[in-house]
C-alpha cells in the first residue's frame, strides 16, 4: 500500500459537536450502520441459538422428571426406603460436616501458612464429602414426590 493511499482511507471518524453543525467522515456513517446490522444479526442468531437450548433441556428436564415418577409409581416401598435413607444419610452428612468444621477451626492457621496442612485436609475430607452428597442427592431424587420434582424444576 503506498503512503498517498494510506493517507486517503480513514481510520477513525470524527464529529464535531460544535453547536450549529455536525461533520463526519465520508461513508462512516454507513460503515457503522452496516457494523451495527451485522451486530444485530449476529446477536439474533444467538438468540435463537440460545432458545433452542432452553427447548431442548426443558424436554430433557420434562422427560426426565417423567421417568422418575414412572419409577416412584412402579417402585413405592423402594421409593419410600429412598426417602427414609436420605433423611438418616442427611443426620450423618450433619455430624461429618461437624467434625470438619472442628478440623478446620482447630487447624486453620496451619493450612493458611502450610500447604501439606491443607493438602491433607481435602483429601481426607473432600472425597468423602462429594460422594456423600452424592448419594443423598440420588436418594433424594428417587424419593421425591411428584410435585417436589417439579417445583425443582421451576
Amino acid at each position: 500500500m503506498s503512503h498517498s493511499s494510506l493517507h486517503s482511507l480513514p481510520i477513525f471518524s470524527q464529529v464535531d459537536v460544535s453547536a450549529g453543525r455536525i461533520t463526519e467522515s465520508t461513508g462512516s456513517g454507513i460503515e457503522q450502520t452496516e457494523l451495527l446490522r451485522e451486530v444485530l444479526t449476529a446477536q439474533d442468531r444467538t438468540n435463537e441459538l440460545l432458545e433452542e437450548l432452553v427447548t431442548v433441556m426443558a424436554t430433557s428436564q420434562k422427560q426426565r422428571a417423567q421417568e422418575l415418577h414412572q419409577w416412584r409409581h412402579a417402585n413405592p416401598d423402594l421409593a419410600e426406603a429412598c426417602r427414609d435413607a436420605a433423611e438418616a444419610l442427611s443426620r450423618v452428612q450433619v455430624d461429618y460436616l461437624e467434625r470438619i468444621t472442628e478440623e478446620i477451626n482447630d487447624t486453620a492457621e496451619d493450612m493458611a501458612v502450610g500447604e501439606f496442612v491443607l493438602n491433607e485436609f481435602i483429601d481426607r475430607f473432600g472425597p468423602r464429602l462429594a460422594h456423600l452428597n452424592g448419594v443423598i442427592q440420588v436418594l433424594a431424587q428417587l424419593s421425591s414426590t411428584p410435585a417436589a420434582a417439579t417445583a425443582d424444576s421451576h
